[in-house]
């Protein structure tokens, strides 16, 4: 039983760790699917994460928690939007301002509330279901938002390719003069994917403030919005392969835990650093085939769109 307990015990760390990364990443897919390339996922996580900790501080409600996160992560991709979809401001420039104000932003109004503990969001309760070893507790014993996470690859996957309104905007990040001259408003999309997104990156940054670590720290995100821009280019623009390369991030982030409580001799700092050198060798082995990733990324990704007659 204890082999048992300790498997869940893992398994269970796994998901609460995939979770933040699967939610901010899913957002970014349909982003980038658009062709914006929005690099301020860390700074609409953080002020997620502090928006929803503060309302679901002060007014006791979980729903009012969430829905604080998701609304704070779309007003700073709202920003982000009307940058460089209307005053035609560098995406990557703009997206890098992005996370620097999300990060001093989500300091200043998180000072009153540094080392707050609450309790963490509840799970849902399934009767029967969540008694069953094992599997009980992985699939019937978690909490809204990691249904939601796993729920949202499924929708976006049938969204973008199962759905007219998913072939125009694949058709917008393709080719943006294309869809313009046909008649698709290619702001107008790209600016709903962009709001998306920011709801997403909220969502996962309310995740690490109401779930994973419940209290509020600086800069708790510490690095997961750029893992989760990674997670994009690692899964090559598919919901599909964002579900899998969100839970194995996720894994080696707890695996680094758990080699430091196994007292493996490596300096604690070498092991935080391991989910972050994943990163770097996943995108290298990646950029190895350079054609390959040219193929799969959106045509458009990342060009200014200018409207014309």
């Amino acid at each position: 039983m204890a082999a048992i307990t300790t498997i869940e015990l893992v398994l269970l760390t796994v998901i609460s760790a995939a979770t933040p990364l699967l939610l901010a990443a899913t957002g970014e897919l349909v982003v980038e699917r658009s062709g914006v390339l929005n690099l301020g996922v860390e700074g609409m996580m953080l002020v997620g994460a502090v928006s929803a900790f503060i309302v679901m501080l002060t007014t006791g409600s979980w729903a009012l928690g969430i829905v604080a996160g998701a609304a704070a992560g779309v007003i700073m991709s709202m920003l982000f939007g009307v940058l460089t979809l209307f005053f035609l401001a560098n995406q990557v420039a703009s997206g890098l301002a992005l996370t620097l104000f999300g990060i001093g932003v989500s300091s200043l109004l998180g000072i009153p509330f540094i080392g707050l503990p609450i309790d963490k969001l509840p799970a849902l309760d399934l009767p029967l279901l969540g008694d069953i070893p094992i599997l009980g507790p992985l699939i019937f014993g978690q909490d809204f938002l990691i249904y939601f996470s796993v729920l949202m690859i499924v929708v976006v996957h049938w969204f973008l390719f199962r759905t007219r309104s998913g072939l125009i905007l694949r058709a917008v990040g393709e080719s943006h003069d294309a869809a313009h001259s046909i008649g698709y408003s290619v702001i107008k999309i790209r600016f709903l994917a962009v709001m998306f997104g920011g709801a997403m990156a909220g969502l996962g940054g309310a995740f690490l403030s109401l779930s994973y670590t419940p209290m509020w720290v600086e800069q708790m995100t510490a690095g997961r919005g750029w893992i989760a821009l990674a997670l994009v280019v690692f899964a090559t623009w598919k919901p599909g392969r964002v579900l899998i390369g969100a839970y194995l991030f996720g894994s080696v982030t707890i695996l680094q835990l758990h080699l430091q409580g196994l007292g493996v001799q490596l300096p604690a700092q070498i092991l935080s650093m391991l989910p972050y050198l994943v990163t770097i060798l996943v995108l290298v082995l990646i950029s190895r085939n350079a054609a390959r990733v040219k193929l799969s990324a959106p045509g458009c990704l990342g060009q200014i769109f200018h409207p014309h007659s």
